[in-house]
């Protein structure tokens, strides 16, 4: 909430401010509840985006903070993608802004991607280069001198754990080792955002948490991601705040914690086997809420005692009790129907 002191200042004494008469008759906030802030540096308002009648995009604001990673999740074809293109100047928008760094894009677009690195849902490297003059090529766009670019490439592909691979071209690499390099070459201008749409997709447990490692080094050096992913457990290790997009609208906004506490009961309770459809009718009140999907019937509850002694009496049933998670919160904003990219 802000304390009408600029956007350079956040309140932080929580919901209500402690406001007195300034000077000129306004409310203000004395000094001493607040902290000073930095101002986003990339900022979306009212971004609207439709092709044909099928609006992708709709009335979409968000802001980053430098070293923040802001998270935007949804299901297929809620336009998270189309959001990045737009960022990037690839398609226009049909109404609304973006600002970069003071910059509108894409009027200025240009200016704007000197300070920005991108890593796309699909790898982008080029086929004929190895590693090394992957990173040298792309670094070229940018204008960087020869000298700066050399100096550069042994501590990227130290980054992206390659080093043994600098004279390899991107075919004999696994889908790990593309994903790294890519995020390696998005570093090459040594960008204060980094525009990561589905940076994991496709890959491994190994090679995904080697992945979220990099990330988190990234962060802590002081860099801003604008992060689209796919996997919650990803989006709740990463993010400081997500966006959850549905039929292009925004639908909810917060931090991890703060939105699973805010959208869904404390517990969980997962029971599956021979009965396990009865138990839904039979249980129920012990239930804020009960799902059936399958097999499996999900119990959203505060307090999982007298449901988890009552199901003691049934032996042929499995059941799993654990805390709400992100993915509880995604099913129940969204929807578990499968959606068509």
């Amino acid at each position: 909430m802000g304390c009408g002191l600029g956007m350079a200042r956040q309140c932080c004494i929580g919901d209500a401010c402690e406001v007195e008469p300034g000077a000129d008759g306004a409310s203000a906030v004395p000094l001493a509840h607040c902290v000073s802030m930095p101002a986003p540096i990339f900022r979306i308002a009212h971004l609207r985006k439709a092709f044909g009648d099928n609006t992708v995009v709709d009335d979409l604001s968000l802001d980053i903070l430098p070293g923040e990673c802001l998270g935007v999740i949804g299901p297929n074809g809620a336009g998270k993608t189309t959001t990045i293109r737009m960022c990037l100047g690839l398609v226009g928008a049909d109404a609304g802004h973006i600002e970069a760094f003071g910059l509108s894009i894409p009027a200025q677009v240009r200016e704007a991607k000197k300070r920005m690195g991108v890593v796309t849902q699909f790898d982008s490297l080029d086929p004929d280069f190895t590693c090394a003059e992957n990173l040298r090529v792309y670094g070229r766009y940018f204008g960087l001198s020869d000298a700066l670019i050399q100096e550069r490439i042994p501590k990227l592909l130290e980054f992206a754990a390659l080093q043994s691979r600098a004279h390899a071209r991107p075919g004999e690499l696994s889908g790990g080792m593309k994903r790294r390099l890519s995020l390696g070459r998005a570093l090459i201008n040594d960008p204060q955002l980094l525009l990561l749409d589905e940076p994991t997709t496709g890959l491994d447990p190994q090679a995904r948490h080697v992945m979220w490692e990099r990330l988190q080094k990234l962060l802590q050096q002081g860099k801003s991601i604008l992060l689209t992913t796919h996997f919650m457990d990803e989006a709740e290790r990463l993010c400081d705040r997500l966006i959850v997009l549905d039929h292009g609208r925004k639908i909810a906004e917060g931090t991890p914690r703060g939105l699973i506490e805010e959208h869904l009961e404390r517990d969980v309770v997962e029971v599956y086997g021979d009965g396990a459809q009865d138990i839904a009718t039979t249980h129920a009140q012990w239930a804020q809420r009960v799902e059936t999907r399958g097999e499996t019937v999900f119990f959203y509850l505060s307090d999982p005692g007298p449901l988890l002694q009552g199901l003691g009496v049934h032996p042929t049933l499995r059941v799993l009790h654990r805390p709400a998670n992100l993915e509880d919160l995604f099913l129940k904003l969204t929807g578990r129907q499968i959606r068509d990219d």
